[in-house]
């Protein structure tokens, strides 16, 4: 292990690096799926992945969170100060994985970018792709997942993308074999029928021209798609716990909101998708020993 013991639970390396242990008591599950969410900034693994965590503790799979940053360049709801915003952000994470059934959050301790604008001089876009691609190749070799989820980075936003692209890196450069690797998307379809209904609510939005910008993955990208919609209040749940920041999903209609938050839309990179589109990201997933 690279980093030193801070306590039960936690693991503190010479970064920054911090893990916290949730329900299940923080040991890898040998001979169990499991899985492995990568997330720029707190609230991703719930405004992004919620659906994704909750499914796949449904289905018995043990789930890891690595997160980047502590969200430092948020925005702060009323009442939290700037300088408590890292660590409100911080609790408001832990909490919201343990209503998704997360095993264990490991935070990296990059510092938030900011969605544009000159970025601090110790920002995550100012770390070097091959940084942030080790330490994530890190928390994969330590919890070995089979699989590996990361966004698609297909909202602009910078931190996003780098991520993404990190990820992608760390999954070639580490030395547990990851088995499957998704990105959890944006159809451009679904991102089409929100703009719209911006155009009506908030018209000045910099957001509206979708194609344009080219906003969300192209929908004949998508590889995986699956309904969620039985854990739809549990997810809401999380989301709530956010507090210190606005839910992109409040105050959408009900059918646009269940269209983000009850559909699971995945492209898988690993293996290469191809040949119509699968249900079930873990299908023939070989478990440790199998």
């Amino acid at each position: 292990m690279r980093g030193v013991s801070v306590g039960r639970g936690v693991w503190q390396d010479r970064v920054g690096t911090t893990t916290w242990t949730g329900n299940g008591g923080g040991e890898v599950v040998v001979g169990s799926c499991r899985a492995l969410v990568v997330v720029a900034h707190p609230d991703d693994e719930t405004f992004g992945c919620g659906s994704f965590l909750l499914d796949a503790a449904a289905r018995g799979v043990t789930t890891y969170v690595c997160c980047a940053t502590r969200g430092e360049a948020g925005e702060p709801a009323r009442g939290v100060t700037r300088d408590a915003l890292p660590e409100v952000r911080e609790r408001e994470l832990h909490a919201a994985a343990d209503l998704l059934g997360v095993e264990e959050v490991t935070l990296l301790g990059f510092r938030d970018s900011g969605m544009s604008g000159d970025p601090h001089a110790d920002a995550l876009v100012r770390s070097p792709l091959e940084v942030v691609a080790d330490e994530i190749a890190a928390v994969i070799d330590r919890f070995g997942p089979h699989v590996v989820v990361t966004l698609d980075g297909s909202d602009g936003h910078r931190d996003h993308v780098h991520v993404r692209d990190a990820t992608i890196a760390a999954v070639d450069r580490c030395e547990h074999d990851v088995q499957r690797l998704y990105l959890q998307c944006l159809p451009r379809s679904l991102l089409r029928r929100w703009a719209e209904h911006m155009r009506l609510v908030q018209p000045d939005s910099p957001y509206l021209d979708v194609d344009g910008a080219g906003l969300g993955t192209p929908d004949e990208e998508l590889t995986t798609v699956f309904a969620t919609l039985e854990h739809l209040e549990r997810r809401r749940a999380a989301i709530a716990v956010h507090a210190s920041q606005v839910s992109p999903y409040d105050e959408l209609p009900e059918d646009l909101a269940r269209s983000f938050l009850a559909i699971e839309h995945l492209r898988r990179l690993r293996p290469a998708g191809g040949g119509g589109i699968e249900t079930d990201p873990y299908a023939e997933v070989a478990l440790d020993g199998g």
